[in-house]
């Protein structure tokens, strides 16, 4: 147990009624307090869904369509979670080699937090298992990858933390799944479900276009990811207070007195690095799984979204044995198309499509994009995730409100003849749970202004311009990407990088292998697994061709927790080591944990 002299843990015990000094996360006032039980067929961890109702393609159901209750918004939105960031297929190893999906019976709270200068809350929620202990007490903080809802590291922090008995807190770090109805006037409130006034989650306040759907990340008027580590360490202040509320006779709760971990994949893994920087000893240790960060001086991962959304499905023609889906077959058309509009554009070199490809596959590669992750952005390239995440971004760095962006972006539900219109109350009750935080998906589509030109380039031409022009949209965006860079951690803090060295959303020269020299040259205690045979998604190894060729990375989450663990609960044990992992993919056997090649507490 981390333990400090009494004087300082007296100083800790009054956080809640003084400001922070020594660190530079003021502390906050959280609103809308929400309590609620969880036993019996309604667990913190899979809300009595089990494996088996995880694994469902059907979604648990609502008794009334357009009006879900807040117990059952919080079901599907558990079940979408894990399906989003898990391999749950039989023999994935899922609860059996890595993780755990015991139920865990407990409390939930839930409030609003609010960074200061914010225009829109962000959602903290901690869960509380009965099986805490007060005598040994231990947070797991966590925030959610991509721009998931607050249940979007539950497959993560929530199977390790609760397993171990610890709280575990969570925070939506000012993203998230609130999207509003512009049409119907209608958001999302606290516990989940559609509501058109109270306290909602997001109501967007500067909106130019009085129809279409508004979300967060893109419209709130703020730029979320600048004050990522800030969410994080509000989520663990909340966990703290939360704790004061469950067990008032072991109050207070402070960093001086609970055990505290980071941890976060991709977006989630961004915010953990951010957090890592912040003064104070507000965590004991991190680990921080294929993190999209950005380091100063080096270019944006911005950069690299809007070339990937411009050159990529010319650039994959140029690539052997594409993973599939999506079928590869059917992208080969587009693909062409593109690379002749873009040669035409005067943005490739060659006369034909295959000399065009080769001159897009080679920007790529001297962008610092390898063979292996080149490869696997196919699955993001065919389901048009650059550009929506182009969009989205760019929103929030420039802090554009819904119908300003200057690219002409909007997004707005699709009626049966493929035309932008109204909601139907059916698909609003759904966003919530369902949603990614990004459209498109769940009923929501990403308008391109120019679409009646048949013709994307204009606008992708745009979005890269954002992030490269001289204008005064481009100043307003390349100034929130600045704001959004990664800067050295605290020193002493014992950080854990892992990254799979075939990401090709998040690619690791561009991430992790930036800032983990940069991390250490200021004196960090940084340890870093990169893994071989390992992409960005867990999730597509359900499909077959994904599991022949690539591992699971949230196995090396759990074994980098673990080592952590053990050395905060005994010194002498050590702390994880570099390595270079090399797996071996299951194909269609069933996972082992000798194929996965852990990394040994031992290092090499």
């Amino acid at each position: 147990m981390k333990k400090r002299p009494i004087a300082t843990s007296l100083l800790w015990a009054a956080l809640p009624l003084m400001p922070v000094s020594v660190a530079t996360a003021a502390t906050p006032v959280f609103e809308q307090w929400r309590e609620t039980q969880h036993r019996g067929n309604d667990d913190l961890l899979t809300a009595g869904l089990g494996i088996e109702g995880l694994r469902s393609t059907t979604a648990p159901a609502f008794a009334r369509a357009a009006q879900p209750t807040a117990d059952e918004a919080r079901r599907r939105a558990i079940w979408s979670s894990w399906r989003g960031i898990a391999d749950l297929t039989p023999g994935g190893g899922f609860g059996e080699v890595y993780g755990n999906l015991q139920a865990t019976p407990g409390r939930e709270y839930a409030a609003y937090a609010r960074i200061p200068g914010a225009r829109s809350p962000h959602r903290v929620l901690v869960q509380v298992p009965d099986t805490f202990d007060a005598s040994r007490r231990c947070l797991v903080v966590a925030a959610s990858s991509g721009s998931r809802g607050i249940y979007g590291a539950i497959a993560v922090a929530g199977s390790w933390g609760l397993t171990h008995g610890c709280a575990v807190a969570y925070t939506d770090k000012g993203a998230g799944s609130d999207y509003y109805d512009l049409d119907a006037s209608t958001g999302i409130r606290l516990d989940g479900t559609p509501a058109t006034d109270g306290a909602l989650a997001f109501a967007p306040t500067d909106v130019a276009a009085p129809q279409g759907i508004a979300f967060k990340h893109a419209h709130s008027g703020d730029n979320p990811e600048a004050d990522w580590g800030q969410h994080l360490v509000q989520a663990l202040q909340f966990g703290l207070r939360a704790l004061d509320r469950a067990y008032p006779e072991s109050a207070p709760f402070t960093p001086a007195n609970t055990r505290t971990l980071g941890v976060g994949v991709s977006n989630g893994g961004g915010a953990v690095l951010r957090a890592a920087e912040i003064q104070g000893d507000w965590f004991d240790a991190m680990v921080a799984g294929e993190p999209n960060v950005s380091v100063a001086g080096a270019p944006s991962l911005y950069d690299f979204v809007t070339q990937a959304a411009l050159l990529m499905p010319c650039a994959l023609l140029a690539v052997a044995d594409l993973p599939q889906p999506p079928m590869q077959a059917q992208a080969a058309a587009a693909g062409a198309q593109r690379c002749a509009a873009l040669a035409s554009a005067g943005l490739l070199q060659g006369d034909d499509t295959t000399a065009q490809a080769s001159s897009a596959r080679q920007q790529l590669a001297d962008a610092g994009l390898d063979e292996g992750a080149l490869r696997a952005a196919a699955f993001s390239t065919g389901f048009d995730l650059w550009r929506a995440i182009a969009v989205t971004y760019s929103s929030a760095y420039g802090r554009y409100g819904a119908g300003e962006h200057p690219c002409g972006y909007t997004f707005s539900a699709v009626g049966a003849d493929g035309k932008p219109g109204p909601a139907p109350a059916e698909l609003r009750a759904t966003w919530w749970s369902e949603g990614s935080g990004i459209p498109p998906g769940t009923g929501v589509s990403l308008v391109d202004g120019d679409a009646a030109q048949e013709n994307t380039l204009q606008g992708l031409n745009c979005l890269r311009a954002l992030g490269r022009g001289e204008g005064a949209d481009a100043r307003r965006v390349r100034a929130g990407i600045a704001a959004a860079a990664a800067k050295a951690p605290r020193r002493g803090l014992p950080i854990v990088v892992i990254h799979g060295v075939d990401d090709g959303l998040v690619p690791i020269r561009m991430t992790s292998d930036r800032y983990v020299p940069m991390a250490r040259k200021a004196g960090a205690q940084i340890s870093y697994w990169r893994v071989e045979n390992a992409q960005h998604f867990d999730s597509v190894l359900a499909f077959p061709d994904y599991r022949k060729r690539y591992v699971p990375l949230l196995p090396y989450l759990f074994a980098a927790l673990d080592q952590v663990w053990a050395h905060l609960e005994d010194p002498s044990q050590p702390l994880p080591r570099d390595a270079r992992v090399q797996p071996t993919p299951r194909a269609e056997a069933p996972l082992r944990l000798d194929s996965l090649s852990v990394p040994p507490a031992t290092g090499r």
